[in-house]
């Protein structure tokens, strides 16, 4: 029974102090974190960055763009080092499954 009652004073001090520093973290304001913009270097006179960004920005339908599956296929192309063209070539989607009308 001796043992009982400095334990729970010491688990009510445990959750009092945790409270605590939980309440001092809510009010304090966050770090104003300053980050430095990335410089991405773009070789003079590449049409390739542009259609990216434009391919980008037409969302799903750049998938049924043949100027968008080119302009993938060059940047990885490009990225992989791969001097041979034909390297990737264009993938083969499958046909759509037919329905059945019985």
């Amino acid at each position: 029974m001796d043992g009982k009652l400095p334990a729970r004073i010491g688990a009510a001090v445990f959750v009092g102090i945790a409270v605590a520093m939980t309440l001092v973290q809510l009010h304090e304001e966050p770090e104003q974190r300053v980050e430095e913009a990335a410089t991405i270097w773009v070789p003079d006179g590449d049409p390739l960055p542009a259609q990216l960004r434009v391919c980008a920005r037409m969302g799903e339908l750049a998938l049924s763009s043949s100027d968008c599956r080119a302009a993938w296929a060059e940047k990885r192309r490009r990225f992989f080092g791969v001097d041979h063209p034909d390297a990737y070539p264009e993938p083969v989607l499958p046909d759509p499954p037919m329905s059945r009308d019985n």
